[in-house]
């Protein structure tokens, strides 16, 4: 509830009466209704605008030097947790460049550690200087093919769901489970039906679309193809245009957006690293890529703020408009993206704003529990022939399902270099099983060693890829010793890693610091051979059971297209 007496300054600070507490003057409005550049001043009452078009002065000043005004950009869909960091630390990485919203969904870290993750991304959302909002995990697990550390019901999300921060539902991944009435998908449907509930559907179309949509879902950000996604927008859904660290669909759906379609369309990041925004940028690099395309300017700025807005019932912001949240960002070249000031609520963000917020203590930072393997333990058992092969598709995170002759012994199969054929293996770090995935996979490009993970997207188990057996038995127990993390082992020995204590997923590091480190790993890997751009994050999607068409989990190879196990 707003007060009367704050309501009374809004007004008379509006109608120029007093001094606006904020007045940025002498810039150029962008207009979303318009298109057109507006040269204006910005009035603002505390953390909300009160005036547009006309001449302010205020209590303190900024000089807009004739810069574009925007609104700040809201991030439709992401976890924190695939950008290495803590959520105060994402905070600091993002907000400088204008993302003054983000709606995260913890899934990860909830499926290591259940609702504790709720309570730990909430305790950071209230101390962010961005506004960070957090959508319900609806899948913990994604699905009954895996081993997490958790599992959530739909009893377990009702206690959050009157939180102010917290917005609906987060992606419904079990989308089969959905179209087949499963009671469990459909408990938490019923619970959260006439709130948000965000989508997550792979290639859906035609009436299964349709009967998903009918479920009383939103959005979806796995969307591919042009195609796909018209289908989605013209049956009521809000698509989410994903550029991540490795799914990179912004070139395929940004044809798509223009003036008229931008009402449907937003954007988002889902998992990029530090690394990754440090050298293209964040929503930024999406804003002037989709402008280099082609699509108007008015029309890319409205899908990164007034779209978004819209479509996750944000109803104070999305424009730079009198009675919104004073979410403002100033650049010195619109088409560029080139940001140059950031006002967040009201306030510029400095390092003051950033060092005035306080701390939240990590938590989780044991949770890879009884780990231990040798070399045997991923020896694949069957002999010469023929074998279920992920393929690895550069840029995605949808794999093919290929069937490759690979050598091997009357006992055992091996891997086939000459095939750009190795090994991957889930192992369980929950501490519930000692269970072991083992299968082959294609596309890295590794000739040597052994690279791992304990970010394993969804349930979060340690997967790794190796050449050598003895590689991927001491990069794994090096995992288990450092709390999880990325490790690249070659010829026994350790040569480059990253510790990411909090629920082996994030770092207790400042961005910068693993930003940088992220630089020696990513050359370790090339050192093996591997040619793909972002190999960490590629080898976390390899046990998603949720993406089409061949996985690994912690109980084997899983054909996702019949959500089965594959056992020849």
């Amino acid at each position: 509830m707003v007060s009367a007496d704050t309501i009374s300054r809004r007004i008379v600070q509006g109608r120029g009466v007093e001094k606006a507490d904020l007045a940025i003057r002498n810039v150029r409005l962008l207009d979303l209704v318009t298109g057109e550049l507006v040269q204006t001043d910005i009035a603002i009452c505390g953390d909300t605008i009160v005036g547009t078009y006309g001449t302010y002065r205020g209590a303190r000043e900024i000089d807009g030097r004739g810069r574009v005004a925007v609104p700040g950009f809201i991030d439709t869909h992401l976890h924190v947790e695939s950008s290495l960091v803590s959520p105060l630390e994402f905070d600091r990485c993002v907000l400088p460049r204008g993302v003054t919203a983000a709606i995260c969904d913890p899934h990860e870290m909830a499926n290591v550690i259940g609702t504790q993750a709720f309570d730990y991304f909430l305790a950071c959302a209230e101390r962010t200087a961005m506004d960070l909002r957090v959508q319900l995990s609806s899948c913990v697990p994604a699905t009954h093919l895996e081993t997490a550390g958790a599992s959530l019901s739909a009893a377990d999300l009702v206690p959050y769901a009157g939180h102010p921060k917290v917005i609906g539902l987060a992606e419904f991944m079990n989308f089969p489970g959905v179209l087949h009435l499963d009671p469990g998908c459909l408990a938490k449907l019923e619970v959260f039906s006439g709130g948000h509930v965000d989508g997550h559907a792979p290639l859906l179309r035609g009436m299964d679309l349709s009967g998903y949509i009918a479920a009383g879902i939103r959005t979806d950000h796995e969307t591919t193809t042009r195609d796909e996604a018209l289908e989605k927008i013209r049956k009521g859904m809000t698509v989410l245009i994903r550029e991540g660290s490795v799914s990179k669909d912004l070139h395929a759906l940004a044809p798509l957006l223009d003036v008229q379609t931008s009402p449907f369309l937003t954007f988002c990041t889902d998992d990029r690293n530090p690394l990754d925004i440090a050298e293209e940028g964040h929503l930024d690099f999406m804003i002037r890529t989709a402008i280099a395309m082609g699509c108007p300017p008015v029309a890319v700025y409205r899908a990164a703020s007034l779209t978004a807005a819209s479509a996750f019932g944000l109803k104070d912001r999305g424009m730079i408009a009198p009675g919104k949240r004073a979410d403002i960002v100033l650049l010195d070249d619109m088409e560029a993206c080139a940001v140059s000031q950031v006002v967040s609520a009201g306030r510029l963000v400095d390092e003051a704003l950033f060092a005035a917020r306080g701390t939240v203590t990590p938590i989780a930072l044991d949770s890879v529990k009884d780990v231990s393997v040798s070399a045997e333990d991923f020896r694949v058992a069957g002999g010469a022939g023929q074998a279920h092969v992920i393929g690895v598709v550069p840029g995605r995170i949808i794999t093919e399902h290929l069937r490759i002759d690979l050598p091997g012994s009357d006992l055992e199969r091996y891997p086939d270099l000459s095939q750009d054929v190795v090994k991957v293996a889930v192992v369980a770090r929950h501490g519930i099983n000692r269970n072991i995935g083992r299968g082959f996979v294609k596309g890295f490009g590794l000739k040597r060693g052994a690279i791992a993970s304990s970010v394993g997207h969804d349930s979060h188990n340690i997967c790794v890829v190796g050449a050598d057996d003895a590689d991927m038995a001491v990069a794994v127990n090096r995992l288990a010793e450092i709390h999880g993390g990325f490790v690249v082992v070659s010829d026994g020995e350790v040569r480059a890693e990253l510790a990411l204590p909090i629920a082996g997923l994030m770092s207790t590091l400042p961005y910068e610091q693993v930003r940088e480190a992220l630089i020696p790993l990513r050359d370790a890997a090339r050192g093996l051979g591997v040619t793909l751009q972002e190999p960490f994050l590629q080898v976390a999607f390899l046990p998603l059971p949720v993406i089409p068409h061949l996985k690994i989990t912690d109980l084997g190879m899983v054909d996702v297209n019949r959500m089965a196990l594959i056992h020849d």
